[in-house]
């Protein structure tokens, strides 16, 4: 197999069974396509008691600056009812100009595309005048503990240093050329339990309900918005994505109701000052009488998830005008930049250089026939080997 060919690297890392956290052959495969092209390829497993230990792999070409990092992951998830499937899930067949497969788009396409990009950028200019490093880690899909975030501080207490980041994940909704993300928004999830006393429903008066207190609390939470939306980034907003009491009968109140929530906060807001107004507005619910007639308040505690997301938003010109002028050269669109969506693992890379994302279309990511037009893999090589030529010259100036 040709490494210039993003087709057949795409159908060779899909075959890779490389489901969260299992490396699957994918790094294997991507030391073999890089090591002939110069790069060094260095492999480490990241541990964290109470999670599976994880693979990650890190090349570099070069060993001078500018120094641009291309980051991904070679994990994808668990491919679900396989029998529900058009072609097997890790065959990467193809039909009506079509490959199929998990991980086609989120994000192995993106990784076999920068992989021939560099290797023709290589044949046609020789080695970079600086460097260019894959940063892969095989946990992203998963708790996302032992991969970009600990590969990166692995990588940075050997002395690396990246001038900007370009992540491949799957950015586009429609076409390519639709989108660019320059920032994420933040991400913070509890859980909310409020604490009552267990009786009968026959006699209320003797029993204190929870989710009389629960109501009023997770009503609070929704509403009113927290912000109506800043100049980059759309408004912040929080969903409470479960309700439970632990209680089988129909005719017992039962002793405590807990909810669970997720909020996706923009720039107005940091993770300790979104703590600070959830927990004023559950303060302020909870001495609502509204449910509760002559009840004292309601007594509640809440447990915070560990390691929320940050909020960001990158402002690098030669980063974001390289490949802005990259993708609208070769599609003839010009990318919207953007920061919806959810979270990725440039939430990790932005503490260590500014970072852009940019993709495949993702419209069939993480579903049952996944899948991804092989004429895309061509244009996205073209996009990103010109990417590279523009942001080194760019760089330079």
């Amino acid at each position: 197999m040709s490494v210039t060919d993003p087709v057949s690297n795409l159908a060779a890392l899909i075959r890779c069974p490389s489901v969260t956290p299992a490396e699957g052959g994918a790094l294997s495969l991507l030391d073999n396509l890089l090591t002939p092209l110069g790069f060094k390829v260095e492999r480490m497993t990241a541990t964290e008691a109470g999670t599976p230990d994880v693979e990650n792999l890190y090349a570099r070409i070069g060993t001078d600056g500018p120094h641009l990092m291309f980051a991904g992951h070679t994990d994808v998830v668990p491919v679900g009812d396989e029998a529900a499937w058009s072609h097997p899930p890790f065959s990467a067949e193809i039909a009506g100009g079509e490959m199929y497969g998990r991980g086609a788009v989120d994000m192995k396409g993106g990784i076999a595309c920068f992989a021939a990009a560099i290797a023709r950028y290589i044949e046609k200019n020789g080695a970079p005048k600086g460097s260019v490093s894959f940063l892969i880690t095989g946990d992203e899909e998963g708790p996302s503990i032992n991969g970009t975030s600990k590969l990166l501080e692995w990588a940075a207490a050997k002395g690396e240093t990246w001038d900007a980041c370009l992540v491949g994940e799957p950015t586009n909704p429609d076409r390519l050329g639709d989108m660019i993300k320059i920032g994420r928004r933040g991400s913070l999830s509890g859980r909310v339990t409020v604490h009552g006393v267990q009786g009968h429903a026959a006699y209320p008066h003797l029993a204190d309900n929870p989710l009389r207190g629960l109501l009023q609390l997770t009503h609070a939470l929704m509403d009113p918005p927290f912000d109506h939306g800043t100049e980059n980034f759309q408004a912040s907003n929080l969903e409470v994505t479960t309700i439970d009491t632990g209680n089988p009968a129909t005719n017992v109140i039962p002793a405590k109701a807990t909810a669970s929530f997720n909020i996706r906060f923009n720039d107005t807001w940091t993770a300790d000052s979104v703590k600070a107004e959830i927990v004023r507005r559950l303060d302020a619910a909870a001495a609502n009488g509204a449910l509760r007639p002559d009840r004292t308040p309601a007594k509640y505690d809440i447990v915070w998830a560990d390691r929320p997301s940050h909020v960001f938003l990158t402002r690098n010109n030669a980063l974001i005008s390289s490949l802005s002028g990259a993708v609208a050269g070769v599609t003839g669109n010009e990318p919207k930049l953007s920061t919806t969506g959810g979270t990725s693992d440039a939430r990790f890379i932005k503490d260590y250089c500014p970072v852009v994302e940019f993709g495949l279309v993702g419209q069939t990511m993480h579903m049952v026939d996944e899948r991804v037009a092989v004429a895309d893999l061509e244009t996205l090589t073209h996009i990103y080997e010109t990417f590279i030529e523009r942001w080194f010259a760019n760089a330079a100036d």
